[in-house]
């Protein structure tokens, strides 16, 4: 990756387009010149999954791309005003926390009992400072909840009624738990349902369209933050808990090395602590950032069996995406040029 530009951005594409799990097909790599020094950077994605163009409608693509920016210009308009990572992260993620075609907030997964149930964390890389949401119900944005532990308490991580509890007690808005179920998740709960026991008549679930919502970011103070919020795996076990909200997993941040925000099968995430092992490979191996993101998922976790997706960011504001999926949502943005977002894999971000 050319890190002598500032905004760098590789897209590196595993995507497992076959039916065989030892094929995919890479994508192109685009390394575009937009720019020099920029004086902020942010970086969305909107979840990694398996939907394919045919599978979806040109009206679903087009309210993903215009999600995507609006989130991309929220965060931006904070970061042109001088605010913080954890600031403009917040600002970007409500947007898609509030919308019901992400895996987070409002139109969250449901789990076994037909609840929504919500992690989240946020992480900032010139202290190490981070906090963290699981299990909540009530919380409208859980990302705010999960900077305001950061900011507001000596804890990392606070669980389900805590969660809620805090999250009430310090002002932020919250919700009635209906309000986070869609008819899209009902659904999308009813045929995973039926998968998991054999009956394929409704066609396997397709979840992948509605993915967890992430953001890095480089501040005017130079300090590089991620965060990530999401609402799980569909149909997912009373009381589980994911990556996301656990920090080295789906959340690292660090001024040393970089910010990372993940997408895709928690639990290898979580088992291969994916976020903080590809900083610590730049940091520690001087591995570039786009090589220890590809070792990391397509290496590592894919023989395995996990899948997803990584956005990560170098402290000079240099961006990679990396997936091992058909579509990986995302978008970048910065103080030199404007926003622009992608749906799936093999598409160059335009």
């Amino acid at each position: 990756m050319n890190i002598n530009n500032r905004l760098s951005l590789a897209v590196l594409g595993i995507a497992s387009l076959l039916a065989s799990p030892n094929s995919f097909a890479q994508a192109a790599t685009e390394v575009p010149e937009v720019g020099t020094s920029p004086d902020w950077v942010i970086a969305i994605h909107g979840g990694a999954g398996d939907a394919k163009r045919a599978s979806l409608t040109p009206e679903q693509e087009a309210k993903s791309r215009a999600d995507l920016t609006a989130a991309l210009e929220a965060g931006a308009k904070l970061l042109d005003a001088g605010a913080t990572g954890p600031e403009a992260i917040e600002a970007a993620l409500k947007i898609l926390e509030d919308s019901p075609d992400f895996n987070a907030g409002r139109g969250a997964a449901l789990d076994e009992h037909g609840d929504a149930k919500h992690d989240a964390s946020i992480m900032r890389g010139e202290d190490h400072a981070a906090g963290g949401v699981a299990g909540s119900s009530r919380i409208k944005n859980p990302i705010a909840a999960a900077r305001a532990v950061m900011e507001q308490t000596q804890n990392v991580l606070l669980h389900g009624e805590g969660a809620d509890w805090f999250a009430a007690d310090i002002g932020l808005e919250m919700a009635n738990p209906h309000y986070f179920i869609t008819e899209g998740r009902e659904a999308a709960l009813r045929r995973m349902r039926a998968f998991e026991h054999g009956d394929t008549n409704l066609g396997a679930p397709d979840s992948a369209y509605y993915g967890t919502v992430g953001a890095v970011v480089l501040d005017r103070h130079g300090n590089i933050s991620a965060g990530t919020t999401t609402g799980g795996r569909t149909n997912k076990r009373y009381g589980r808990i994911g990556d996301t909200p656990i920090i080295g997993s789906g959340t690292y941040a660090s001024n040393q090395s970089c910010a990372v925000s993940a997408t895709g099968h928690g639990e290898f995430f979580m088992r291969w602590t994916v976020a903080r092992d590809i900083c610590a490979r730049v940091e520690f191996a001087d591995e570039t950032l786009a090589r220890s993101a590809e070792i990391m998922l397509a290496d590592t976790l894919l023989p395995k069996g996990g899948t997803g997706g990584i956005i990560a960011m170098e402290p000079d504001g240099s961006v990679v995406f990396v997936a091992t999926t058909a579509n990986m949502r995302r978008g970048v943005m910065s103080s030199e040029s404007p926003a622009r977002v992608a749906v799936y894999t093999d598409e160059e971000v335009e």
